[in-house]
């Protein structure tokens, strides 16, 4: 096992929202990773997340790149990007040449790099003729950026499971549990390293709602998660404003 040391930087994808532990703090696909890389390296493997809901692509570049570099850890997962397509300030041209800058720096010492093409979460959301295309714009410049600088690509894009709702909490925005489970399954699978198979297994799809009933949902979730979500963006705040980094250091799984 080459890689001894893991750093996870990101948003909320990568802190793990919504797959709580016991106590209410959030674990997700990423912790999920470094606990099956730990049990291949032993106590010497060390973890540090630097994610946080909330940051933007400009955000994560500014504040966790260089921590992370600093660390000059064996692996760093990368995923940036899923905020900016959501805000009408999004600009495809300078993320998208931002995103091979970044990663080229990633990789100019060897350190080893997992990038994502995010899944399709707008298809269950509305705004989706306009973001749609942004997800797609930003996949694609991912994909290339990572056969351009031989980063390791995990293509959550192309897995038509993550159409399946099970697959998402209840704010429709960010992975249930299973959904975690399945991606750290697939970033295990990336990068050759075996995983529970049950994190990959998927959830029946639920039944069918009926139409009245689907309605009522909607209005749900709009009051609860839509509503909120736009205030934030009107007042220029943000989910992550006093949030800070679950996991700061590179520290043994056991600290």
């Amino acid at each position: 096992m080459r890689w001894r040391s893991f750093v996870a930087i990101g948003d909320s994808f990568t802190e793990g929202l919504d797959d709580a532990y016991p106590d209410g703090t959030f674990r997700g696909w990423a912790d999920l990773v470094a606990t099956r890389l730990a049990a291949e390296v032993g106590p010497e493997f060390q973890y540090a997340n630097l994610a946080i809901r909330g940051r933007t692509f400009p955000s994560v570049v500014a504040e966790q790149v260089p921590l992370a570099l600093g660390m000059k850890p064996d692996l760093i997962s990368f995923a940036a990007g899923g905020n900016d397509v959501l805000r009408r300030t999004f600009d495809p041209d300078t993320l998208v040449g931002r995103f091979d800058e970044v990663v080229g720096r990633l990789r100019a010492d060897g350190v080893d790099v997992v990038l994502f093409r995010f899944a399709d979460v707008m298809a269950r959301l509305p705004g989706q003729r306009l973001i749609a295309p942004r997800v797609a714009l930003l996949n694609r410049a991912v994909g290339e950026t990572a056969e351009r600088h031989g980063a390791i690509l995990v293509d959550l894009y192309a897995d038509d499971t993550y159409l399946n709702p099970m697959l998402w909490s209840t704010d429709r925005l960010h992975l249930s549990p299973a959904g975690h489970r399945r991606v750290a399954g697939q970033v295990l699978t990336a990068l050759g390293v075996g995983c529970e198979e049950q994190w990959l297994l998927v959830p029946p799809h639920p039944e069918p709602t009926p139409w009245l009933s689907a309605r009522a949902a909607d209005l749900r979730w709009a009051g609860q998660h839509l509503a909120p979500w736009l205030k934030r963006r009107i007042t220029g705040r943000s989910s992550g404003d006093t949030r800070t980094a679950k996991r700061p250091t590179l520290t043994p799984l056991s600290d």
